[in-house]
């Protein structure tokens, strides 16, 4: 039987949602959940919540000139009522060392 390699089935589920439990305690000792975009063998990296897609994409609401509004939450927003070219929420990542890693659960509908 072939050795069971970690790495390779970390590898093998980039691009898919998963969870990370590490041997930490506190929050993180719960686990991460994320998009898998990542894999070296130091630490794994996850998109744990995705950032808005740019406002205007041709380049209106980033022109200094443009018109801003304020949304009820506070947030600027361009021209067309979509969040400005520079929003406060960009996204977040967690980049969990390899060493750390307790438990690595993925869903095994299409897996290898």
């Amino acid at each position: 039987m072939d050795e069971y390699n970690f790495l390779a089935e970390l590898s093998s589920n980039i691009g898919q949602t998963v969870t990370i439990y590490t041997t930490s305690g506190g929050d993180s000792g719960r686990g991460f959940t994320g998009v898998l975009t990542m894999v070296n063998p130091s630490f794994v990296r996850l998109v744990t919540n995705l950032g808005p897609a740019p406002g205007c994409a041709l380049g209106s609401c980033c022109d200094k000139n443009h018109r801003v509004e304020q949304s009820k939450e506070g947030n600027n927003l361009g021209v067309q009522g979509r969040p400005d070219c520079r929003p406060g929420d960009l996204g977040s990542i967690v980049d969990i060392p390899v060493d750390r890693i307790a438990a690595f659960v993925h869903n095994s509908v299409g897996s290898n």
